[in-house]
């Protein structure tokens, strides 16, 4: 048994043995070799494979059949080799009489068509003039009242275009053999370079190249005008807004207000960066932070200002060693200020927290009336910042940072209403994590049954932000219930409860401690 490969030949797959296999390799490596790796050369190959792909169909219409050394070597009888052919060169063509080796097929010619090539190929198959088939056609119309041109399209329609070589050779009656192949293509270029001349030296062509060059001429100049105007409204933009920019970032850093605010690509946040830091990083560290935003900022602030002032006026500057101080520059600041963060990170590694439990004494309370207090900072100015539900507000001057407590309701386990207050924190360690619990401040009132809660916990005044909370939970013994204040719905958090209402809608109804949980109390 013979070991056989799978083959693609124009598209068409083949089972082919190991033996003819290497034969059919190195006949086509031959023609390869011969034609040229060029286009004209490539388009001769490909229609030879296109041939033998057909014969070697035609002969296995199985199929399963495997392609054997004698299939090949009859294809390369028939198509001949790049030695046969050779031998020839120099001796003159013989003529093509109407005996031929293959028989004639009726194709439509593209190549010589007027309309749809039908004449041209009709021509072709009864090796005539088709001046003559088409002065006959044309003979037939009037003849025949049009009947001429029905035949006419039905034969478009009905005959095939010859699209390949071995489809022109056919129509032709020549055999698609590698010599003739190559014949074909060359005469197809032949013509094609021969048509090009023509039309190169024609009146025509010189008149269209002339018109073309001064059309280009027109439309590059006006092209020209067009990219200086726009080259100099991109000047200017960048001129301004490196400028206005620079502006406002300055003023920001020093009195945290931008002279420019409001104005488009241009930087105008109305925050005092340095007394914003302060909030966050320890004492020490704020200098450098700002010193390495401002060169992070303001360097490429004035990059653009100085690419649109080239724009705009066009001067020369030997500006290699200027530009790479300043990226080196750049680059030394954007390391600092990651070392800083990376530092001040740390603040934030361990968390800590400390718990404040007070019962409410009042056994005669069957309802704790929950409120929240008048929010005392609403007519004070704050900064356009939010972390986490903390805002700083400006007081009398002073940036105060404060953040939002959350409460919950829960059953309790003894026979007295509860309040529980959990302070949290972030910090370095431990220890400084709870100093930072520690010194949240924040107020609330028991007054009979109404428990009055501030809106807001605050900081010390030398307190930095270390993620501080506040969670509230009032205990509610079975049987005893809880009214929320319409405006307990800023602080309550997910209260549980057995028809699983929302907190919003919870507020302003009594709500019952059941075996279950809160409940809502039914109207008398």
């Amino acid at each position: 048994m013979k070991k056989t490969f799978t083959i693609n030949i124009s598209g068409t797959v083949f089972h082919i043995e190991e033996d003819a296999y290497e034969i059919l390799q190195k006949y086509l490596v031959k023609l390869k070799n011969h034609f040229g790796s060029n286009e004209e050369g490539q388009e001769i190959i490909a229609d030879i494979e296109a041939r033998i792909a057909e014969i070697f169909s035609e002969k296995s219409s199985d199929k399963k059949m495997v392609v054997t050394v004698d299939m090949v070597n009859e294809i390369i009888e028939i198509m001949g080799t790049p030695e046969d052919f050779a031998e020839e060169e120099g001796e003159e063509e013989p003529v093509i009489d109407g005996t031929t080796k293959r028989k004639r097929r009726l194709y439509r010619d593209p190549e010589h068509r007027v309309l749809g090539g039908v004449c041209g190929g009709l021509s072709a198959y009864f090796n005539m003039d088709p001046v003559i088939l088409r002065i006959i056609f044309a003979v037939l119309f009037f003849v025949t009242s049009g009947a001429a041109l029905l035949a006419y399209i039905i034969l478009w329609i009905a005959v095939p275009k010859a699209i390949n070589t071995n489809q022109r050779l056919e129509m032709r009656g020549q055999e698609a053999t590698v010599k003739n192949i190559e014949k074909s293509i060359k005469e197809e270029v032949a013509d094609v370079k021969e048509s090009y001349k023509k039309f190169k030296e024609s009146d025509t062509y010189s008149k269209g190249k002339k018109g073309v060059e001064g059309a280009g001429d027109v439309v590059y100049n006006v092209f020209k005008v067009l990219l200086k105007v726009i080259v100099i409204i991109i000047g200017v933009s960048l001129i301004l807004t490196g400028f206005f920019g620079l502006l406002g970032f300055i003023s920001t850093l020093a009195v945290g207000h931008s002279f420019v605010d409001g104005w488009p690509l241009i930087w105008s946040p109305e925050i005092q960066v340095p007394g914003l830091f302060n909030h966050f990083v320890e004492p020490g560290t704020v200098t450098f932070g700002v010193i390495s935003i401002g060169l992070l900022t303001g360097i490429p602030l004035l990059a653009i200002l100085f690419i649109g002032t080239k724009l705009v006026f066009r001067y020369k500057t030997n500006n290699t060693a200027i530009g790479l101080s300043m990226v080196g520059i750049w680059l030394i600041a954007l390391v600092s200020l990651v070392v800083i963060s990376a530092d001040q990170i740390g603040n934030y590694k361990s968390q800590s927290s400390i718990t404040e439990n007070k019962t409410i004494s009042c056994d005669s309370c069957q309802t704790m009336y929950l409120k929240l207090a008048e929010d005392k900072y609403d007519d004070y100015s704050e900064l356009d910042l939010d972390i986490n539900n903390f805002k700083i507000m400006i007081i009398d001057g002073d940036e105060v940072m404060m953040g939002q407590p959350q409460l919950d309701v829960v059953k309790s386990g003894s026979e007295n209403f509860t309040i529980s207050i959990k302070k949290a924190a972030r910090g370095r360690t431990r220890e400084y994590a709870k100093e930072s619990a520690e010194e949240i401040i924040y107020i609330y009132e028991v007054n009979d049954s109404t428990l009055l809660f501030d809106p807001y916990f605050l900081l010390n005044d030398e307190g930095k932000w270390r993620n501080q909370e506040v969670d509230i939970t009032i205990k509610v013994p079975e049987g005893k219930a809880v009214h929320l204040g319409e405006n307990m719905v800023k602080i309550i958090y997910d209260i549980e409860n057995v028809s699983n209402t929302w907190d919003k809608d919870m507020v302003g109804k009594i709500w019952v401690m059941t075996i279950d949980g809160l409940a809502l109390k039914e109207k008398e």
